[in-house]
């Protein structure tokens, strides 16, 4: 294998402090990340851990909230792949501070590192993301999904004959997926309250400092929002292995 002559990350932040309120009942006593995929017995931050180890990552910090003592017990006495910390917030600093909060625990300040939001349920290259952030010299990338709209979809001509319907088709827009590679510097421009999707990202976005790197063809990837969410993953789950 060829060595890379820059440091892909090996460290990452895991936002997992979402309440998960469309979830419930199943977030009635764990946080949203501690929701099991049915059929796996593996709660989705299980899930997440293993593929960031798969991917290089050696040191994870996971950034708690509602009912952070499930979300740690669970911690102690899984056999995990890779070496968790775990942080909570005393008080609200929105999704930009919080995640500046988190970063402050990484083991190694000075090199770049991943963050995920702890609903995401997904499987491609961080390596090739890595890459591609690199090449582009930015202080941020975020992943980007083409999601299925969950409604049909009717085509029609320009003079207005329906053509065809078209169940669930992928989405004309690409949207945040909810995984990043950062660089060392970004930290530092993270706001310590408030959210860095209004303010870091769209400032890094005027100045060309933002990438997006779109999920390779055929890459799984579904956020975890509602009941009807895991039933879903369950059924692709299922159908992946037969």
């Amino acid at each position: 294998m060829t060595a890379v002559p820059y440091p892909r990350p090996t460290q990452a932040v895991v936002l997992a402090g979402g309440q998960g309120s469309r979830l419930r009942p199943y977030t009635d006593d764990r946080p949203k990340p501690m929701v099991e995929i049915p059929g796996t017995g593996i709660p989705i931050i299980g899930h997440q851990l293993n593929w960031l180890a798969a991917e290089g990552v050696t040191d994870a910090v996971i950034s708690c909230g509602h009912l952070a003592e499930v979300l740690q017990e669970w911690l102690a006495g899984a056999e995990l792949p890779l070496s968790v910390t775990t942080v909570v917030e005393n008080e609200p600093l929105g999704r930009g501070g919080g995640l500046k909060y988190a970063a402050s625990s990484l083991p190694r300040p000075d090199e770049p590192w991943y963050a995920t939001n702890g609903d995401i349920w997904t499987r491609f290259s961080l390596r090739e993301m890595a890459d591609f952030h690199h090449e582009r010299d930015a202080d941020a990338t975020l992943a980007l999904a083409r999601p299925r709209i969950p409604w049909g979809a009717v085509e029609t001509d320009s003079f207005g004959h329906v053509l065809d319907f078209i169940e669930s088709p992928p989405s004309p827009y690409l949207i945040n997926a909810g995984v990043y590679v950062f660089s060392a510097a970004f930290t530092r421009l993270l706001p310590d309250r408030g959210d860095h999707e209004r303010t870091t990202f769209p400032r890094l976005a005027r100045e060309r400092r933002l990438a997006g790197f779109p999920l390779p063809q055929g890459a799984y990837w579904r956020a975890i929002d509602t009941a009807k969410d895991l039933t879903e993953a369950a059924k692709e789950l299922a159908a992946q292995r037969a």
